[in-house]
């Protein structure tokens, strides 16, 4: 609101802005993120995949890229370079349509800034190659019965897009010792544990529009972390001191 008003002082369409001086009272309620811990994931995936390997692949793109389930939803083949590794994120699915009307199911990303390209591993990439041979299978037994037309990369086994309910069913199996936490928090931490700079995060992997965003939810958030900056810290005064 402070930066609105300013830009309308500067704009001349007020004479001052009245926020200036305002003071938040109370306690500032901030909810906890929740992500899962690095050394649960593997536990997770393997939990993920007794329930159909769909969501074994799915589950483990969304860890590894941090995007929207929307996002995730619309991937098609054409956003993906196998051999690079890019990944384009320009649109989402729109599950509501969809269900209404099968021609209508891509909607653009949530804000312009999540328009991006990322990077993803060399793991994932061997992955998602094991994937489209999986899925090439299912279009030579399915024929004219599989929808080629919408190039999915994550489907159901006719190539038709994922209704929203699937993944979220099979995630809501997996015993509470692993939880059901945001798996887009848990990329986010991810990186941060790896040494990942934060505007990285924020404007390549996550499309927040502003490093604030970013740096809110995430700080202080991983023991890891903490661990790890303190021993750098450590190691930096040895040198320092010596």
């Amino acid at each position: 609101m402070h930066n609105a008003f300013k830009k309308a002082v500067i704009l001349g369409k007020i004479p001052k802005n009245p926020c200036t001086g305002v003071e938040i009272k109370g306690e500032k309620n901030e909810k906890e993120i929740q992500f899962i811990e690095s050394e649960h994931i593997s536990h997770f995936l393997k939990e993920a995949y007794q329930y159909g390997y769909i969501y074994w692949i799915f589950f483990r793109v969304l860890i590894e890229t941090g995007i929207q389930k929307g996002e995730v939803a619309a991937l098609q083949w054409t956003d993906i370079d196998l051999k690079n590794k890019p990944i384009n994120i320009n649109k989402s699915l729109d599950f509501q349509a969809a269900a209404k009307d099968p021609k209508e199911i891509f909607i653009g990303t949530k804000t312009p800034s999540s328009m991006r390209v990322i990077t993803i591993s060399q793991s994932l990439a061997n992955n998602l190659h094991f994937h489209k041979k999986y899925q090439n299978q299912n279009k030579l037994s399915l024929k004219e019965n599989y929808h080629h037309d919408l190039n999915l990369v994550l489907c159901r086994n006719d190539g038709n897009y994922m209704p929203k309910t699937s993944p979220f069913n099979a995630f809501s199996r997996i015993p509470k010792s692993v939880g059901f936490l945001p798996l887009r928090h848990t990329h986010a931490v991810l990186l941060l544990e790896a040494g990942a700079d934060l505007k990285y995060i924020q404007q390549e992997r996550l499309g927040h529009g502003s490093i604030q965003i970013t740096s809110d939810i995430y700080s202080h958030i991983s023991k890891k972390i903490e661990e790890n900056t303190i021993n750098k810290f450590e190691d930096y005064m040895k040198n320092v001191l010596e």
